[in-house]
């Protein structure tokens, strides 16, 4: 299995509570137990590794709505490997990495919002409120050794263009060097791409999720 792939599998199940990765010929297998998202198969491979017969394989021995797969290569070439029953998501995601480094200082806080952060079970998360005490901005961050993953950065609609996903970002970066983490891994989408590239993130491979509906 890729190395960063392995890394991303291992801090993404710290960060779900995921059941532990089962290892796999082509990846591995991952329990999540949510009625949507039941198991998750992840290829190892990434870009020109990806195995039309592999995927295919997997897919075809998927018979439970539920599952997903997650698969390191462009969905217009992945889509033509699955059968009928397989919804792939539109929105083409990325897999990233970075090396963390203590950057130039976070950008302020505006006015009135609320910035707080807290480490459980090996997740440190960071929510940011605004004045009215709703939900702004949030995410977390899963240290696994010299890797730590970021997972779920999420802005509000209304709260966008204030500097609160960087602000996020900066405070979880600072939470996983303190515990020792050298390089951030994430699973990117379409929409934080942006977020991620300015602040040195570099994009490592393509990622389609399909989900097996039935």
């Amino acid at each position: 299995m890729d190395q960063i792939v392995r890394a991303w599998v291992d801090g993404w199940v710290v960060s779900r509570g995921a059941a532990p990765p089962m290892v796999e010929p082509w990846g591995c297998t991952i329990d999540v137990g949510t009625p949507t998202h039941v198991t998750r198969h992840v290829f190892g491979a990434t870009r020109g590794g990806v195995e039309e017969a592999t995927v295919r394989k997997v897919a075809q021995a998927v018979t439970g709505p539920g599952v997903w797969l997650k698969i390191f290569e462009e969905p217009e070439r992945v889509a033509p490997w699955l059968g009928e029953g397989w919804w792939i998501d539109p929105e083409p995601g990325c897999l990233m990495s970075v090396h963390l480094t203590a950057r130039e200082a976070a950008p302020p806080l505006p006015d009135g919002y609320r910035l707080r952060s807290w480490s459980r079970g090996g997740v440190t998360r960071a929510l940011i409120a605004a004045p009215d005490g709703s939900w702004a901005a949030r995410g977390q961050i899963a240290p696994t050794g010299a890797t730590a993953v970021v997972d779920q950065i999420e802005t509000s609609p209304n709260h966008r263009r204030r500097g609160l996903g960087t602000l996020v970002m900066h405070t979880l970066t600072r939470a996983a060097l303190e515990q020792g983490a050298e390089t951030g891994v994430l699973g990117g989408t379409p929409e934080g791409r942006a977020l991620y590239e300015s602040l040195g993130w570099t994009v490592t491979a393509p990622l389609t999720s399909a989900r097996f509906t039935g």
